[in-house]
């Protein structure tokens, strides 16, 4: 007899949110307007880019829905760009259009991360898919670090638990065992690629969804590992559309 599919139903929490658990099939797409097509239970798609009338399709469809958003680099191609101070500006994060923030500065981005996370809140959203949450790993044009990092990942979780949204951690694998309490769940690009698949596994451990893609490897050089770590894993083409390889 098959396995029973995991519930994307919420666990039952004094806070009322979502809480995903591990073994999650989901879908990750940031190339565009969403297209609900796939027929799995968790939708992560971009917060700018989607509408409330978006958001409530795919919740008729019985899918809950992740709100992307970046929380570590300005994006010139936002409608919010010019809320960013030129002060809170470093370097190119690599990608066109895009600069790291100094997120030392707590009370200039609050606000904005704040804006931004009521946006999730008001278009329905079940939760917050932040990016970018290890500057202090990178060339970013700031003295980051390690623990300027933990007090932003904190405030940003705050930000989301106060709406009711659950929120994930991206990646920041070095600092998971200290963030690990704070978070709904993870969101993590290319673990089996770099051999750190295991450093999820406190999220697992605490009945937590990771949701895991790689890039680059075939299915079958990782599955069988997520498989035994409990990761919710695919295969995804760079861009983020539609295509997806599952586990």
């Amino acid at each position: 007899m098959p396995s029973p599919r995991p519930s994307a139903s919420p666990s039952p929490s004094a806070e009322g949110r979502w809480r995903p658990r591990p073994g999650l099939a989901w879908q990750w797409q940031l190339d565009g307007r969403v297209d609900p097509s796939v027929d799995v239970p968790v939708y992560d798609i971009d917060g700018f880019e989607n509408s409330a009338a978006d958001v409530a399709r795919l919740h008729r469809a019985g899918r809950k829905v992740i709100c992307y958003v970046n929380v570590g680099a300005w994006e010139d191609f936002r409608p919010d760009r010019d809320a960013f101070p030129a002060s809170v500006l470093g370097r190119s994060n690599g990608w066109e259009g895009e600069r790291w923030l100094d997120i030392r500065r707590l009370s200039v981005l609050r606000p904005i991360m704040a804006s931004r996370f009521d946006m999730c809140r008001d278009k329905g959203f079940d939760a917050v898919e932040p990016d970018l949450m290890e500057g202090y790993a990178n060339d970013t044009g700031f003295p980051l670090t390690g623990a300027d990092q933990l007090r932003y990942n904190r405030m940003i979780a705050e930000l989301a638990h106060e709406r009711g949204l659950s929120v994930g951690l991206k990646n920041d694998l070095a600092q998971i065992p200290r963030l690990v309490r704070h978070f709904d769940f993870a969101v993590n690009e290319e673990c089996a690629e770099f051999d750190e698949c295991e450093a999820l596994t406190p999220f697992v451990a605490a009945g937590k969804a990771v949701f895991h893609v790689e890039y680059a490897e075939p299915n079958s050089a990782f599955c069988a590992d997520s498989r035994r770590l409990g990761l919710s894993s695919m295969r995804k083409k760079l861009a983020l559309g539609v295509w997806r390889a599952p586990c």
